[in-house]
């Protein structure tokens, strides 16, 4: 997003989700005006309405917009209301991101449309085939956004740290043993969920977590051979997460490619801002830890 983009109004769609309400606050600590697009309170859905986060957001002056994405006269309109629209939908919501992009086109008023990626680099790496389809699905939102002109910034933010520290390391329910994928030797690129910046690290973080806990762990191996199988024998969409493990942890794809001259690395964007460094992340762990969650892939 450009940075004269000082006091843009923000609208966010899946801003009630588990990165979106991430998103919603910053725009809101940042001084934008920040618009929600939520489906109505009454709308079936899998997960309970979140009135807590309702109730928050509504008392920093979120404005909140209930709709389906397939009120397209009513998206048109919230959208013309606004500067820039930020899609932090989740995975099972990635195709209907193109209801949004066909209702950008007809506002015709939108100065930049941020898709929901957050995650790795979908046109720089090539994982396993559960994996795959599903960045397949994110590659299809990024050409239709580029077919249509729209003026856009794709978000590639690696690893959601929390999630991935509550996953590796499980603090919230403590076990003798810690799993490693493959070896433990690819390197891996992680952010805390309220940072945009990007660090690097090794299994360095089991050593390290191991010496704030004063706790020695016994180190569980799952070979890529296993992973490998896993995700070829489980059945969707059990075998996207083993996928992203392998990826992850055992090829290492988020840093197996260069970062161009035309890509925009985040802490180089924004050097005012104090990032979360992974020994800061583990303190929080300590102290006051994240709730563990658990992606959504249907």
């Amino acid at each position: 997003m450009e940075r004269e983009a000082e006091t843009s109004r923000i609208l966010i769609f899946g801003g009630t989700g588990y990165i979106g309400k991430h998103m919603v606050r910053a725009s809101v600590s940042l001084g934008h005006p920040t618009y929600i697009y939520v489906r109505p309170a009454t709308a079936p859905r899998n997960r309970p309405l979140n009135l807590d986060l309702h109730r928050e957001f509504r008392s920093v002056g979120v404005r909140i917009i209930e709709g389906e994405l397939e009120e397209h006269e009513k998206l048109v309109t919230a959208l013309k209301q606004v500067d820039i629209v930020i899609s932090a939908l989740a995975y099972p919501q990635v195709p209907d991101q193109l209801k949004i992009i066909h209702a950008i086109v007809a506002a015709g008023n939108i100065k930049r449309f941020v898709p929901s990626d957050f995650g790795c680099e979908e046109d720089k790496i090539t994982p396993l085939p559960p994996f795959q389809e599903l960045l397949e699905k994110k590659r299809k939102i990024r050409r239709a956004t580029e077919a249509a002109g729209i003026p856009f910034t794709f978000v590639a933010a690696n690893c959601c740290a929390a999630y991935f520290v509550n996953i590796l390391l499980h603090p919230h329910d403590p076990q003798d043993e810690i799993v490693i994928y493959g070896n433990g030797e690819a390197n891996a690129v992680l952010n805390y969920e309220e940072d945009i910046g990007r660090y690097t690290i090794k299994h360095k973080l089991i050593s390290l977590w191991e010496k704030k806990t004063g706790h020695s762990f016994k180190k569980v191996y799952v070979s890529e051979e296993d992973l490998v199988k896993l995700s070829q024998t489980l059945p969707p969409p059990e075998n996207i997460p083993v996928s992203i493990l392998h990826s992850i942890f055992v090829k290492g794809d988020l840093v197996s490619y260069e970062i161009r001259e035309d890509d925009l690395e985040a802490s180089r964007l924004y050097p005012e801002m104090q990032y979360t460094t992974i020994d800061q992340l583990l303190d929080i762990f300590l102290t006051d830890p994240p709730e563990p969650a658990r992606a959504a892939f249907e």
